[in-house]
């Protein structure tokens, strides 16, 4: 069975591919003077297909057996996303909202569940009832940073959709600036489209950060029952152990 440390790609090279999307998802709408709903739907199109696709990838690539779920729904729920926002007839203020709406809780409550599923994961099994153990499996748990950084990322992302949802499309303020002599409107568009920059920069400053921080090596224990890790450290040991001499003393032959 192939082990985390052997593999090729590792989370953390997810982390870091979901961090470089995002910043530049940021950097193409902060330098934009350009916020309308097509060119933020067109960057969030462009930033949810690749990152839908590297956590697609990285269900083959990445997660074993027991922990792909996570990566393969999110990874299809962000695509999806992704190609619906790419759809011209849907980018429009209406089409905008709707869709990173959409994903935005969908995919924020999928990544809090699987986040908070890892960190409830390596806790002890406790008895449902006084002398009744809980006999469900065990789910293999990942590293704890994984998860933790899994469930900040979810409550971000839920956090934005909520945001979105206050935000009325149709609002317009026109202000003027003396400086410049001249006078802008300030549209719900433009504070939709400025509320998923924000989003994609705490998000590619998060991830980047994680990417790089060191992780401790995850131990056979960690995912094995607890009966289990016991038997095995017992009989490592017994194996480990000298064979011991016989304690009845042998009589010399006449």
């Amino acid at each position: 069975m192939t082990s985390a440390d052997s593999r090729t790609f590792a989370v953390r090279h997810v982390q870091l591919a979901r961090a470089a999307f995002a910043a530049i998802a940021a950097l193409m709408i902060t330098f934009s003077p350009d916020h309308s709903a097509a060119v933020g739907s067109a960057v969030f199109s462009g930033f949810a297909i690749a990152t839908g696709l590297v956590l697609l990838l990285s269900v083959w690539l990445v997660y074993p057996a027991g922990r792909r779920w996570p990566a393969a729904a999110i990874g299809g729920v962000t695509v999806a996303a992704g190609m619906a926002s790419g759809l011209y007839p849907l980018r429009t203020v209406a089409g905008y909202f709707a869709i990173v709406i959409v994903w935005a809780l969908l995919s924020g409550v999928l990544e809090l569940i699987a986040g908070w599923r890892g960190l409830a994961g390596r806790r002890e099994r406790r008895e449902i009832a006084p002398g009744i153990a809980d006999a469900r499996p065990a789910v293999p748990a990942g590293p704890r940073s994984e998860s933790r950084d899994g469930a900040v990322i979810g409550a971000i992302t839920i956090l934005l959709g909520i945001g979105l949802l206050f935000v009325q499309p149709a609002y317009a303020l026109d202000y003027t600036i003396e400086e410049a002599h001249a006078t802008f409107t300030l549209t719900g568009i433009t504070i939709g489209v400025g509320l998923f920059g924000g989003y994609a920069a705490i998000v590619a400053v998060y991830l980047g950060i994680a990417g790089f921080s060191p992780r401790t090596a995850d131990t056979a224990a960690v995912t094995a029952e607890p009966e289990t890790a016991a038997s095995f450290t017992a009989e490592s040991a017994t194996a480990d152990a000298p064979a011991s001499a016989d304690p009845t003393p042998q009589k010399d032959s006449a």
